[in-house]
């Protein structure tokens, strides 16, 4: 994957000098950005003393990148950097430093997909190259911001029981301060010498050693050669010499020990097998299961697995239970997190005074403080759409923990979805509009029209959603280095006459057929698509399509997706247009929403249409509660 950094080298300052003066910046970084919803919402955040700083965003896609170089770069007029690069290739984390320089970053945000993070046995405790949420946190480590924001799907709080949202939280509470873990690992040492198995006792202290300083090969190496110890002593003092020498499951278990020191060349071995799936498109054939056991051969939990199970044969052989129980838990131990680490050490206490010590010192090594997610809901924050999303947020524990985000408005108060998007209600099939044009509010809709602040909430002296929409957020704090301009790609970006410049952009209907038009009008007429199922097969306009949803203009939309023809405009009869979506989200009309509109098949995936931007980005006033309540409690 190619990395990608883009910098104005001659931009001019478009922030008010009048807004920056009293104000003190805050740093932030803005990973897996997508479209910039994060971005957006902390950029209007704002107090009377303080004000967010954006460094720097990153992604892996190039649309993502077109979107945020036209939007901070050139039109606000920023110096934010962008990476487009994996956050899983070795050099992510060196490369994001090289660019952030010697800038104290005070806040990271991002929404890590939780897709890879399965719990099946211990493969995510051994294995987590594709876990993207372990990436993130490794950014977090080489960062150490006072603050950083983990959003995700409610679903992370049930699946798997509760144990993915468990093992998240056990992972953050495994973020070590390296100024303070000297003087743990001093306790340790002075503390429980003494009170553990000696064999156990070194297992520990390796790993914690490990925790603290990372997991170098010399380090790994001692700990397999305390494991390799403990072996030795099962095998010479419990078992026949000629067992210990020649038997399968003793074999099993020392050549297990010595295939999990060959870290790095299994890791070649499971690069290439992968890479020669990929190569002769292995997959849905005979040859599919034969790769897929060889990668699986190779891995580390599969590995723990057979030991484990040979582990338990030697026991009924040498009748050593004790000694083979202390093996399996210095064998767990590596598969640790230090927070699972510190319970473990926790359970060989039973004097009170050393308890109350150890708890102390757990509690000044740990860097980050976090009690528990929690869920918002965008509609609370003048978002007009029922979006619930989880927030993990870490606090650095000389912060002030953060523990909800107030909503900013009354239950009964919260913007619909008539005020959200009425005055766009300009176009017909296939038709696009560049301009506004002057729409008035329906007379049966005036009462649920509201006046109201930049936030949502009513106020009589404030302006209509749609006004805020056109008019913009940002005002208070930038003046546009230049105008407002849409371009299709990369290629096009620093092309004067390649720039298209509009009133109005991302604003165009698909081109239906008749039989599809008659479709949405009744199903919006009867306002129910399964309601509408009887009528619509009674006259050969039945469809295959798992849902519609008709907007309803006095509520909130449902969660906005990728997908355009999902919602049906409550009423035009037609699917929305990738501005509607935008408003949907509360995304500014100054925002542009860059590259192709829409693609199909398996290239929505790769090319990250408008459409899907605005589908999977953070609603930009959820955003801006989340960034207020980070700026009030931020020290």
């Amino acid at each position: 994957m190619t990395v990608t950094f883009f910098i104005i080298l001659n931009f001019n300052m478009s922030e008010k000098k009048e807004f920056l003066k009293k104000r003190k910046g805050y740093t932030f970084v803005d990973l897996f950005a997508g479209a910039g919803g994060f971005s957006e919402g902390f950029l209007q955040a704002y107090t009377d003393d303080k004000y967010f700083d954006f460094v720097l965003a990153s992604d892996i896609n190039e649309n993502c990148e077109l979107t945020h170089i036209a939007r901070y770069n050139h039109v606000l007029g920023l110096g934010t950097k962008f990476i487009r690069q994996d956050i899983m290739e070795n050099d992510f984390v060196s490369n994001l430093l090289k660019q952030i320089g010697n800038r104290e970053i005070d806040v990271v945000t991002g929404g890590p997909s939780c897709q890879s993070f399965s719990l099946a046995g211990r493969r995510k405790k051994l294995d987590k190259r594709d876990d993207l949420f372990y990436h993130y946190l490794k950014t977090i480590k080489a960062l150490r911001p006072k603050y950083f924001v983990m959003e995700n799907v409610k679903g992370i709080l049930t699946k798997d029981n509760g144990k993915i949202k468990n093992r998240i939280i056990r992972e953050i509470r495994s973020i070590i301060d390296s100024e303070m873990f000297i003087f743990f690992l001093s306790f340790y040492e002075n503390n429980f010498k003494s009170i553990l198995n000696p064999f156990l006792y070194n297992s520990i202290l390796v790993k914690l050693k490990i925790e603290g300083f990372g997991n170098e090969c010399k380090l790994e190496s001692e700990y397999f050669d305390n494991l390799e110890k403990q072996f030795r002593n099962i095998t010479a003092n419990f078992l026949p010499y000629d067992v210990s020498k020649s038997d399968e499951w003793v074999n099993t278990v020392r050549h297990g020990l010595l295939l999990l020191k060959e870290s790095k060349l299994r890791e070649e071995i499971r690069k290439k097998a992968i890479q020669l799936k990929t190569n002769a498109y292995v997959d849905n054939d005979h040859f599919a299961k034969t790769y897929n056991d060889l990668i699986e051969l190779v891995s580390s939990e599969s590995i723990f697995d057979k030991i484990f199970e040979a582990v338990d044969q030697l026991t009924i052989m040498g009748n050593c239970e004790e000694e083979t129980k202390v093996f399996k838990q210095s064998l767990e131990i590596y598969t640790m997190t230090f927070d699972e680490l510190s319970d473990f050490i926790r359970s060989f206490i039973n004097e009170k005074d050393l308890r109350s010590s150890y708890e102390e010192m757990v509690n000044k090594v740990r860097l980050y403080n976090i009690e528990t997610p929690f869920i918002v809901h965008s509609a609370d924050y003048g978002v007009p759409q029922n979006r619930e999303r989880v927030l993990f947020i870490g606090c650095r524990k000389d912060q002030k923990m953060i523990k909800e985000i107030k909503p900013t408005m009354k239950h009964n108060e919260k913007v619909n979805v008539c005020e959200a998007i009425f005055d766009l209600n300009i176009l017909g099939n296939g038709e696009e509009s560049t301009v506004y044009k002057n729409v008035k509010i329906e007379k049966k809709y005036e009462r649920i029209c509201f006046k109201r602040s930049i936030d949502g909430k009513i106020n009589g002296n404030g302006k209509l959603y749609s006004e805020w929409s056109r008019e913009g957020r940002l005002k208070h704090r930038f003046k546009f280095n230049e105008p407002i301009f849409y371009v299709a790609s990369m290629e096009q970006l620093n092309k004067p006459n390649e720039k298209k410049f509009n009133e109005l952009f991302n604003h165009q209907t698909s081109i239906q057929n008749d039989k599809v038009r008659e479709r949405l009008r009744i199903i919006a007429k009867k306002g129910d698509y399964k309601q509408a199922k009887e009528e619509l097969k009674r006259k050969g306009l039945d469809s295959k399509k798992r849902n519609y949803i008709v907007l309803k203009p006095d509520g909130q939309s449902p969660t906005v997706c990728t997908m355009p023809d999902d919602f049906i405009h409550y009423s035009a009869y037609r699917p929305l247009t990738v501005r509607e979506m935008a408003r949907l989200q509360s995304f500014d009309d100054d925002f542009v929403f860059q590259g192709k509109r829409q693609t199909g098949g398996s290239n929505r995936q790769n090319e990250i249409p408008q459409f899907t931007l605005v589908g999977n980005a953070v609603p930009p006033l959820m955003a801006r509660a989340i960034a207020n309540t980070i700026l009030q409690n931020i020290d």
